[in-house]
């Protein structure tokens, strides 16, 4: 069985070619590249609430940090977590993580907190 992404779990329609991608844009997590396989998701998809600028409930979500009460409550993270058992990653600042990609994640989230806020 193939482990589904974020936006397959939501039915959000906010993937490349999603169903409400033109209306509402491409969401971050469906489109990040530096985090995929993480998870094995593809893109950000199952390491979604480390992605900045994610698209869930509607609007714009944010860095991480301000996330984590909602996104550690969420039944895309709770399903993932399940699936993935003790190969989960979180991504929190005390867990150990290959640096050249979370120095990715970090520098891709820094980005595009800067452009929200401008």
């Amino acid at each position: 069985m193939q482990k589904k992404n974020c936006w397959e779990i939501k039915e959000c329609g906010r993937e490349p070619g999603g169903s409400r991608s033109q209306e509402l844009g491409v969401c971050p997590a469906a489109s990040d590249s530096s985090v995929d396989g993480l998870n094995n998701g593809k893109n950000g998809g199952r390491i979604c609430w480390a992605v900045a600028g994610t698209l869930c409930h509607g609007k714009v979500q944010g860095l991480f940090a301000k996330n984590e009460v909602s996104c550690l409550a969420c039944e895309v993270f709770k399903k993932i977590k399940a699936e993935e058992k003790s190969n989960f990653m979180i991504w929190r600042y005390d867990q150990t993580c290959p640096s050249q990609v979370m120095l990715r994640l970090l520098m891709n989230n820094f980005a595009r907190h800067e452009y929200q806020r401008s």
